[in-house]
């Protein structure tokens, strides 16, 4: 895939996003740009790139998102183009899309509470964050995930938004997944862990606790049915 391709697919993402902002934040941090360097290429304050990532400014118009993605272009050109490359692979061969059981964005955004009740899931960490907003949520098969896909595949698991529910299954402990999100500097609104769990990993538990990411064990008894009480919220 072309760089093009890739920005305009960008494009569109931030300009269909409930919060475009969101979504600049992820890609900048998909391709390992500072705020400080990202201004510096636009000869802007970092402190008005925040603004925007954080929603304090008004969404960006068409003209403003083309130049963020043009700066982040030639800086990642500058690199010798390790993030437009690695997408092109992604999009000839990758297993990313068997890897992803269900993705979906909400019409409108749900709580945490909803998704647990929609996993029939308990809080391992994070439950004071019942009343969090939720975007939408991406199932993910846990195992091929994690073997298979690379550290930019894992940051795609995201969809449009990182506020959203990432539900690994077949995880046997917990660890793995959050490891997996450790690496790619993204930070979802919550995760879920369903499969045949006896007692969850303490260093998953850990990690969660300290990245400050709600943590659920879901209780469905079969993936099917997992994936039908999450299209219940739409």
């Amino acid at each position: 895939m072309s760089s093009q391709k890739l920005a305009t697919r960008i494009a569109g993402e931030v300009t269909l996003a409930e919060n475009p902002g969101v979504v600049i934040r992820k890609w900048r941090e998909i391709f390992k740009i500072s705020q400080k360097d990202l201004a510096r290429r636009l000869g802007m304050s970092p402190s008005v790139i925040s603004d925007y990532e954080s929603g304090r400014r008004k969404s960006p118009g068409t003209q403003l998102v083309s130049k963020l993605l043009n700066a982040m272009f030639e800086i990642d050109k500058s690199r010798g183009e390790p993030v437009a490359s690695e997408y092109g692979k992604l999009m000839e061969g990758s297993k990313f899309f068997e890897a992803i059981l269900a993705i979906r964005e909400f019409a409108e955004p749900r709580k945490i509470k909803d998704v647990v009740r929609a996993v029939e899931g308990e809080f391992l960490v994070g439950e004071q964050n019942l009343g969090n907003n939720v975007y939408g949520y991406t199932v993910i098969d846990s195992m091929k995930a994690i073997i298979d896909l690379s550290p930019l595949e894992l940051a795609m698991i995201y969809g449009t938004t990182t506020q959203r529910a990432l539900i690994f299954v077949g995880v046997s402990h917990g660890r793995s997944p959050m490891i997996a999100i450790k690496l790619t500097s993204l930070r979802p609104s919550m995760v879920v862990l369903h499969g045949p769990i006896k007692e969850p990993d303490k260093l998953g538990v850990e990690l969660a606790r300290r990245e400050r990411i709600p943590l659920v064990q879901s209780h469905v008894p079969d993936i099917d049915k997992l994936i039908e009480n999450l299209r219940g919220l739409d």
